[in-house]
This record gives C-alpha cells, structure tokens and sequence, in this order.
C-alpha cells in the first residue's frame, strides 16, 4: 500500500481514536484512496445519517466536507491539519437513502505558511454530484508538528518521518 495512503488513514484513525465526533456521526468512513493533494471517501448511510424526511442529513454533508477538508491535507504528509478558518457546502439533489453510498473526493486546492484551501465533492450511488463544498484551514502552527512525514511526489514512498500500521 502506497505511503500516502496509509498515512491518511493513520490520521482518520486518530480522528477515530479522539472518540469526538466523527467517531459519533461517521465512523463508518473509508478512505479509499490517497495520493499527495487528493482523496477519494465513501461512507454507507445509515439510519442516524438521516434527516426527518429519510434522506442523508446536509448538516453531516458539512461536517464530511470539515473532516474531508482536514485528510486532504493530511495528504501532504501532515499529521495534524489546523483549525478551520471558512467552511461552506452548496447541495445540489438528495444525497441518498440508509443502504446507499455517498462516494466524496476531496482536493487540496492550495496551501501556503499559513493557510490550506479545500475542495470536497459528494457524489450518489449514479454518480451524480449532489453536493459540493470548500474548507479553509489555518495551519501555520500544524506545518511543524513532530508527527507529519514527508512523502515522494507520487505519494508512494515515504521519505521521512515513521509511519505507524
């Protein structure tokens, strides 16, 4: 498995193992795919990801496009992500019923010294886009952290730092 993508999946564990909230609203979350600046998700929808009319909820939509926004920068080998400066979902269509899978793939637009920009899209079960959102994190104090690695270009390799399986 490629560097970057257990590394991600390092970080959404320790998301997992905070027992916060992403633990509560979806833990169920794969990550797919990883590669340094993108990542692919799915989440398979259950009964407490629903709103009063049976469909996915928007406000978890948000908070997939806050998490998502945090792994895509992760990506680039930082252990920890920032703190959130902006955040906003625009939703296109419903995003599905309990059973179905909302597949998200999430871009790093930029990052700087001091902010990263991200883009999150949610696709349903057809492939259609039914939601689109953006995250802009402040990191400068996160670029230092003992724990981010770096990573080859491509993502396969790690070229420095300890990733943890």
């Amino acid at each position: 498995m490629a560097a970057c993508l257990r590394f991600t999946r390092r970080v959404w564990k320790s998301f997992l193992d905070n027992k916060g909230h992403d633990a509560q609203c979806f833990p169920q979350l794969k990550i797919e795919r990883a590669i340094p600046g993108r990542l692919e998700a799915s989440l398979k929808i259950a009964s407490y990801n629903l709103n009063r009319t049976k469909t996915l909820h928007g406000g978890l939509i948000l908070s997939l496009t806050d998490t998502l926004g945090s792994l895509a920068v992760s990506t680039r080998g930082n252990f920890m992500t920032g703190v959130s400066a902006d955040i906003g979902t625009s939703f296109v269509r419903p995003a599905g019923l309990e059973g179905d899978e909302l597949r998200a793939s999430a871009t790093l637009v930029q990052m700087g010294r001091t902010l990263a920009f991200t883009r999150v899209e949610f696709m349903n079960t057809k492939g259609e886009l039914v939601a689109y959102g953006h995250h802009t994190k402040f990191v400068g104090k996160a670029l230092e952290h003992p724990n981010n690695v770096k990573l080859s270009p491509d993502g396969e390799t790690l070229l420095e730092g300890e990733i943890d399986d």
